[in-house]
């Protein structure tokens, strides 16, 4: 083989690779497509509401239009101010604008509109999605605190928390529960007894009593990140047990399959058997458990730090968000403080749905076979 052949080989065979990665692309995205029109209703409204949460927690610097631990000292519990949409010739400096707000009773702390001025509204400015060119005159999507905080801005921000412990909790938890329940239900014996001895006392446990002890015994002055790590941990730590038992028995079932006794007849060893035949038999049932196990994660840091053991101020979570509506008076002055218990909801629902349509989906009851 000559040397111009040895390049253009090599760019053959580069160009096949690519080839191959586009139609795998392409197949996967009509397999996604197919699948969508197939959904109904609520799986796609939850689908897109998760989509919406998690590029929020992405993008919060784009997002967010100020700083969540901004304070506006003059505008501590304002309402949501609204948005108009003036037309060329009224005055105005643009098409969006708004009246900013000021206190009109220090101690009621109440807010009127300042009908006599405008102020313009500015989308993709200064790389936010969109602020206002005066700082001293914000635009409050949601309202503000009770430090004068844009509780939007403050959503956003606690959406990187939120929304992403149950991810990486469920990470965390469920590869440990399907490595013990594999290991326990194909070796039996005297490992499946300890194994599971083990997960009946880790299931024992009031798990949300448990978690409020080993969260509080986290030091005084944690940073966020720290504090975000240990609840991780121990919210993963503490929920394994229960998907250990049950993929237990799932792959006990499976260790009597006739590609898996094939397997060790060919002389595959035991490691071998439960990553390449066993584990993956258990994934349709493990996926659609980690959907509906990300509520409880998300609930569980919501709880923990409204109670003042989870992520602390000036971090924002939604949990934390929640504290000033723990006070009757304080909701029914400032409604608007409830948000971010909306938002909460929203992510919860949306598991629930989308978990429900991949059981459907993913159970063979279902199609018949």
């Amino acid at each position: 083989m000559t040397r111009a052949a040895v390049p253009e080989s090599r760019t053959a065979k580069t160009q096949a690779r690519r080839r191959g990665i586009l139609a795998i692309a392409a197949h996967a995205g009509g397999l996604v497509a197919a699948e969508w029109r197939r959904a109904s209703w609520p799986a796609r409204a939850s689908a897109i509401c998760l989509l919406l949460f998690y590029l929020m927690a992405a993008a919060s610097p784009v997002i967010a239009p100020y700083d969540p631990a901004r304070q506006y000292r003059r505008l501590p519990d304002c309402p949501p101010m609204r948005l108009h949409l003036v037309l060329p010739g009224r005055g105005a400096p643009g098409l969006f604008c708004f009246h900013p707000m000021r206190m009109a009773d220090p101690l009621a702390r109440r807010m009127v509109e300042e009908r006599t001025r405008w102020e313009r509204l500015r989308f993709f400015y200064r790389g936010h999605l969109f602020s206002t060119a005066s700082g001293a005159a914000p635009f409050f999507v949601l309202g503000s605190d009770a430090l004068g905080r844009d509780l939007f801005s403050r959503i956003v921000y606690g959406a990187r928390v939120s929304m992403c412990v149950g991810l990486i909790a469920i990470a965390v938890s469920f590869s440990l529960g399907i490595t013990a329940g594999s290991i326990a239900g194909y070796a039996g014996g005297v490992t499946d007894n300890l194994i599971m001895r083990w997960a009946e006392v880790e299931m024992s446990l009031p798990s949300f009593y448990f978690l409020l002890a080993l969260a509080a015994l986290m030091p005084a002055g944690a940073s966020t990140v720290r504090t975000f790590v240990t609840i991780v941990l121990i919210m993963s730590f503490i929920s394994w047990a229960g998907l250990a038992r049950v993929i237990r028995g799932m792959a006990a079932a499976a260790r009597g399959l006739a590609y898996v006794e094939a397997a060790r007849a060919l002389g595959a060893s035991a490691p071998r058997v439960v990553a390449r035949h066993v584990v993956p038999s258990l994934l349709a049932y493990a996926l659609v458990a980690a959907t509906l196990a990300v509520p409880g994660f998300i609930l569980g840091e919501s709880a923990l730090s409204l109670l003042g053991l989870g992520v602390q101020e000036p971090a924002a979570s939604w949990g934390n968000l929640l504290a000033q509506a723990q006070d009757v008076q304080n909701l029914g002055r400032y409604p608007w403080i409830l948000a971010p218990g909306v938002f909460i909801f929203l992510a919860i629902m949306s598991f629930n749905f989308l978990g429900d349509y991949l059981r459907d989906r993913l159970d063979p009851a279902q199609h018949g076979r």
